[in-house]
């Protein structure tokens, strides 16, 4: 109700009579009221412009940005109790972790060109346990050092059939973990690891209940895992429910048949899609501790062709590229390392010190990142 007819319901009267405005302001509000008048209907502010700031569009995503490695623990990620990656102790605090992470990024940085770090998280490594709130100190470490962190679940152990194994305890891990990180733009959320144990709508439901769930994250600050053993990200991508978020894919040469390097690149292409510019190829590997050359070209050798074709379709499908593992993994075919891992790891204390298992990989790397012409001396 207008308060001058409120005013007269109330038995209160009209309000005093206001006084005239002199003739120029009556002459300037006509002119405006003509200006008005004469503006085609577009031009004229709409309610959102004038009552309130235009919704912020998501930023543009560029999955290039990206160029990491894994940091995983000996044996690997699926762990019942705290994950720890190689080279770091339970009984370490803080700043120990924060000072071990910090060798070791330098590390990445120089010798290979890093800018990003994928590190695991479990229900019992979040921030608010006693070893998560150490182990958050290689996270801090690395944003410090300018590195991108991906954090990622993986589920409390082998045995779950790639399914959450305590949801409670899995959403109380990821509120510790956006409450710590959330305000610092270099982190980024990847809700579960190769979640092969859901099918594909069930996978992009859950995917979009955890964005739902922590609406303080930005869109473009969250990894959605492709189907499966995130091997295809088509499905998630064509997901609107999933729109502005990063997708993760995975695939190694175990998981098929010998193929051309042509058939790879096939292959590679078909599980991404139109969405190259969105996705983080953020495991891929091969053997690195027994001499094989990476750019041999038209090579007999079913591992190289597979990571010559990696690195290829990251850099024509403009991918990010995180491999698999910079340290720790599993210790299947060696007895004390992952024949996959670039590094091995050496020094004493909180002087950690990496040394490269094989150098033809980086120029592979470097291929995928597009940082061929002024790329850093691997040492």
């Amino acid at each position: 109700m207008h308060l001058f007819h409120a005013a007269r319901a109330a038995g209160k009267g009209p309000s005093p009579r206001r006084p005239a405005r002199p003739r120029h302001v009556r002459r300037a509000l006509a002119a405006t009221l003509t200006a008005l008048l004469a503006l085609p209907l577009a031009a004229l502010p709409t309610a959102s412009a004038a009552g309130r700031e235009p919704a912020a569009r998501p930023a543009p995503l560029a999955a290039t940005d990206f160029r990491g490695v894994n940091w995983a623990m000996p044996g690997d990620n699926f762990e019942d109790g705290p994950v720890v990656p190689e080279g770091l102790s339970t009984s370490d605090d803080y700043a120990t972790v924060a000072a071990k992470a910090a060798s070791v990024y330098e590390g990445f940085a120089r010798t290979i060109g890093a800018n990003t770090v994928r590190l695991p998280l479990n229900t019992s490594s979040a921030p608010g346990t006693r070893w998560g709130d150490a182990y958050a100190g290689a996270v801090d470490a690395a944003t410090e050092n300018g590195f991108r962190v991906i954090l990622s679940y993986w589920e409390d152990g082998a045995s779950s059939g790639g399914r959450i194994v305590d949801t409670g305890a899995f959403d109380a891990m990821w509120d510790a973990a956006v409450r710590r990180w959330q305000s610092n733009d270099l982190v980024y959320f990847e809700p579960m690891n190769e979640p092969h144990g859901y099918g594909a709508g069930e996978w992009a439901d859950l995917a979009a209940d955890w964005i739902a769930g922590h609406p303080s994250v930005p869109r473009q600050r969250i990894v959605v895992s492709g189907h499966g053993y995130n091997g295809d990200v088509t499905s998630v991508c064509g997901d609107s429910r999933l729109d502005g978020t990063y997708l993760s894919l995975h695939l190694y040469a175990f998981q098929f048949g010998e193929m051309s390097e042509a058939a790879w690149r096939d292959l590679f292409a078909s599980r991404v899609g139109a969405c190259g510019s969105r996705t983080v190829l953020d495991e891929f590997g091969a053997p690195m501790d027994d001499g094989r050359d990476y750019n041999a070209q038209d090579s007999g050798d079913n591992f190289v062709r597979y990571i010559r074709a990696a690195t290829d379709t990251v850099r024509s499908l403009h991918m990010g590229a995180v491999y698999w593992p910079a340290l720790g993994g599993k210790h299947t075919q060696r007895p004390d390392h992952d024949w996959y891992s670039l590094y091995a790891l050496g020094g004493s204390g909180t002087a950690l010190t990496l040394s490269l298992r094989n150098t033809s990989i980086v120029d592979r790397l470097h291929h995928a990142w597009a940082l061929d012409a002024n790329a850093p001396a691997a040492g």
